[in-house]
């Protein structure tokens, strides 16, 4: 677009917007704009470019005006969206929950939210104050409702903020549901002309929630320290208390990080991915000769474990993690069938460890919206990226808190038995080979995959998927190139396994070396 049609489009977009806020932000940016500033109209593209779509998680964006960013307008038009989507599939009058996290902007989403739709005939449920995203997944369907929404943007930067819609079945929506709700946002009127004043109800499943989580661990064994961060974030007090009821009141928590605050200031990034991320809870578990390390991102659906060893103290990686909480959901497990899952960029590990238990195993796309999906019978879920669903009945969706509660069982189970849970991923890659993960990333802001996938390298099988992610394997070697749903970059998952070997060290240091070598392959790729 020209700069003129930028500008009168940010005109029309300032009439229609029901925020005083960011009405006066756009204005300042069209003035600067029409005074010939230098960058202006740069900014003003930017402000004014495609509107936020559905990604891997929701929509997802920074809190800015206009409506490519997360603010009021575009959350009552999305919501009003939502309503009719509701409406066209026969749910008139149903029940809808929405929560938020405590993010810049949180309140005043979750609220207009909630008023369109009470507005549009819907009993609208509001959870009080800020709350865990796995709480929301858990209200959907312990509070009957058709669908909830969840005003949150988990571990990005404080800067933004997003919209997660789930389900009447408790998932986060899939397409063609997604494509639906974005065309019927584009047909929704000036968001100054949406009602956004209708009656909400405050409702707290808190307890309910807490009760749940707390039954998870299958042993009996509960002396345990645990050291445990929320990042800044909303889960703290729910995991103490989901802790303390399961019987592990042997918690410390980090003071510094312990009280939600939207600017993460003890962190460069509040994702416990990150490396620096969980120094200050690895330093709080090193000083209390904690037994179990556990950060939770900042709206508590995602979980990292750190483990002592003998140089120190280390996080474990999601797919460590995710192997050991699968393993130990399988053994204590009494369903007959179960399905464990997880995604085609995590790490294979998991469909060799259901073998080994004679259960069914499931590979998806990535996100927990298929994870969920993958089939009756799932006992558990996890993606590398820290996500963990340990009670798929109760909530779909990865549960940070609930996940801190199983891996404090594991933890407590194998000290009982003079073993740790370094001890048993020794076990684990004894009886099934070392498979060893990286990830190279890259920035990365078009759509689907770079123009180099078109013709991926020689000398590797290939398989597509899905349309934006490309599949590579070459032996024991795999390499997944997809971009983020959530960031402007381009990820790429490498695997090399080892075969099963009673020297565990060196099948580590092969894995290792192996890995390396290919990360420096994939880079000259990317």
């Amino acid at each position: 677009m020209t700069p003129r049609v930028v500008r009168d489009a940010a005109m029309r977009w300032i009439a229609d917007d029901p925020d005083p806020t960011t009405r006066a932000s756009l204005q300042k940016v069209v003035a600067a704009a029409m005074a010939g500033t230098p960058g202006a109209d740069d900014e003003l593209a930017d402000l004014m470019r495609a509107p936020l779509r559905f990604g891997t998680a929701g929509l997802r964006g920074p809190v800015r005006a206009g409506p490519a960013g997360m603010n009021v307008a575009v959350v009552r038009r999305t919501t009003a969206a939502l309503a009719e989507w509701l409406r066209r599939n026969g749910h008139t009058g149903a029940t809808v929950v929405v929560g938020r996290d405590a993010r810049h902007g949180s309140a005043d989403f979750a609220a207009a939210a909630a008023g369109v739709l009470g507005a549009a005939g819907f009993d609208a449920v509001a959870l009080p104050g800020a709350s865990p995203t796995p709480l929301l997944a858990f209200a959907v369907r312990h509070l009957g409702a058709v669908a909830g929404v969840q005003v949150t943007a988990s571990h990005n930067p404080a800067s933004d903020n997003g919209y997660k819609v789930y389900l009447g079945d408790g998932a986060q929506l899939v397409p063609p549901v997604d494509a639906e709700i974005e065309a019927l946002t584009e047909q929704v009127g000036a968001a100054v002309a949406v009602p956004a004043d209708g009656r909400v109800r405050e409702a707290d499943p808190l307890q309910s929630y807490l009760e749940r989580v707390a039954a998870l661990p299958r042993g009996t064994a509960r002396t345990l320290r645990i050291a445990l961060t929320p990042l800044h974030g909303v889960g703290g007090a729910a995991a103490v208390q989901a802790l303390a009821l399961a019987g592990f009141t042997d918690v410390h928590v980090v003071a510094s990080q312990a009280v939600p605050d939207p600017d993460f200031p003890t962190v460069t990034s509040p994702n416990p991915e990150h490396p620096g991320t969980t120094d200050a809870l690895l330093a709080l578990a090193a000083s209390v000769d904690a037994d179990l390390a556990v950060a939770l991102d900042p709206d508590a659906d995602r979980c990292a474990l750190g483990v002592p060893g003998p140089d120190g103290w280390r996080m474990l990686t999601g797919d460590e993690t995710g192997v050991l909480l699968g393993d130990h959901l399988l053994r204590s497990g009494t369903d007959p069938d179960p399905l464990v899952a997880t995604t085609v960029v995590s790490s294979s590990m998991l469909r060799a460890v259901a073998a080994a238990h004679g259960a069914r195993f499931a590979e998806t796309l990535t996100g927990f919206k298929w994870i969920v999906r993958a089939g009756e019978g799932l006992v558990y879920g996890y993606e590398e990226a820290l996500g963990h669903c340990v009670d798929p009945q109760a909530v779909r969706d990865k549960d940070g808190i609930a996940a801190a509660v199983v891996a404090a069982d594991l933890a407590a189970t194998l000290r009982a038995a003079g073993s740790s849970l370094p001890a048993r991923l020794d076990e684990l890659a004894a009886a099934h080979g070392v498979h060893a993960t990286a990830q190279v990333r890259v920035p990365f802001a078009g759509g689907g995959l770079p123009p180099l996938f078109t013709a991926p390298p020689a000398g590797w099988d290939v398989d597509h998927p899905a349309p934006d992610v490309l599949v590579l394997r070459r032996g024991t070697e795999r390499v997944v190139v997809r971009p983020s749903g959530t960031e402007p970059i381009l990820k790429t998952y490498l695997e090399v396994v080892e075969p099963p070997d009673a020297d565990v060290a060196a099948a580590r240091a092969r894995a290792a070396a192996r890995i390396d070598t290919l990360a420096t392959e994939a880079r000259g790729w990317v």
